[in-house]
């Protein structure tokens, strides 16, 4: 039962964030295009009630996720929102009255499959509910590194393939050190209260982390095809915060021949998540007046 109320909640955040990621794109397609770094994006979309009401599923997506953090492994938790991209997909289709394709289900199918043998294999274990300030000092100083980085580079290309990618790493690893950080802020909470909640470092850095990556997750939907940003978001947060899990708050997982179905596992999910950006990409047709505010060939 230790595993089953983490990956329960886990599992309810993932199917809030697909629901927010259908309604925040479709939002995102509506405004006009960002050849930069434009802050002033987020002010477009408050116009948009198909926005607000993403975000407020992303409220309630995080509410879940912060229960699945406090009762379970980091490296367990983080790894089940690869789950979002066939939710999202799946969504998607059922908003446009469109019933998923039997290539679809397959895709969906072996992203579920490899995900549930790449867990069982690495069966992740340990909950530590505290990691001290000089063991964050780095992981956070490379973190910020990256992510300045990547948004730096994305931010000069051109709409394509490499500015979508950048930036959904980014945005990936900016979602991964949130999770980390909330896990320790929820801990905070439960045991010292709100006055201890709101004197903690780590609930203003999971703050900060959450809303740098709210933004770069709006211009990454904007920057280029889905099928770069997607995966490098989807995949790229569940392999950082795994190593967020193992590395900071010293989880256990499985070696030795477990190695092997686990690969397998991570190859399969991989695959999946690939396939199933391609179809959403090839899918997606500008409508309701967005043509030409995508950008870019979504192949």
């Amino acid at each position: 039962m230790r595993i089953v109320l983490p990956t329960l909640f886990a599992l309810l955040a993932a199917l809030s964030n697909a629901l927010a990621t259908v309604l925040q794109r479709r939002a995102a397609l509506t405004v006009p295009q960002a050849r930069g770094f434009r802050p002033g994006l987020v002010l477009d979309l408050l116009r948009r009630p198909l926005w607000l009401a993403g975000v407020l599923t992303v409220i309630a997506a995080g509410v879940w996720q912060a229960i699945a953090l406090a009762t379970g492994p980091l490296s367990l938790v983080q790894p089940l929102f690869v789950l979002e991209l066939p939710l999202a997909l799946v969504l998607a289709s059922l908003w446009q009255h469109r019933r998923p394709s039997g290539a679809l289900l397959l895709k969906l199918l072996a992203v579920v499959a490899g995900l549930a043998l790449a867990l069982l294999s690495a069966a992740p274990s340990g909950n530590r509910t505290h990691v001290e300030l000089d063991r964050w000092l780095p992981v956070l100083a490379v973190g910020a590194g990256a992510v300045v980085a990547l948004t730096a580079v994305g931010s000069t290309r051109p709409t394509g393939r490499a500015r979508a990618a950048c930036l959904g790493a980014a945005t990936a690893i900016c979602f991964a050190l949130t999770a980390g950080l909330m896990k320790t802020a929820v801990h905070i909470l439960a045991e010292g209260g709100i006055g201890a909640f709101l004197t903690s470092w780590q609930t203003y850095a999971f703050g900060a982390c959450g809303v740098g990556a709210m933004l770069l997750l709006e211009h990454a939907l904007q920057g280029g095809p889905l099928i770069a940003s997607q995966p490098a978001l989807t995949l790229g947060d569940a392999v950082v915060s795994f190593l967020l899990g193992v590395l900071v708050y010293e989880e256990h997982v499985r070696a030795g021949w477990w190695l092997l179905p686990l690969l397998v596992g991570i190859a399969l999910v991989c695959g999946g998540i690939f396939a199933l950006a391609r179809s959403e990409a090839g899918a997606e047709q500008p409508s309701d007046g967005a043509a030409g505010v995508s950008g870019g060939s979504e192949m």
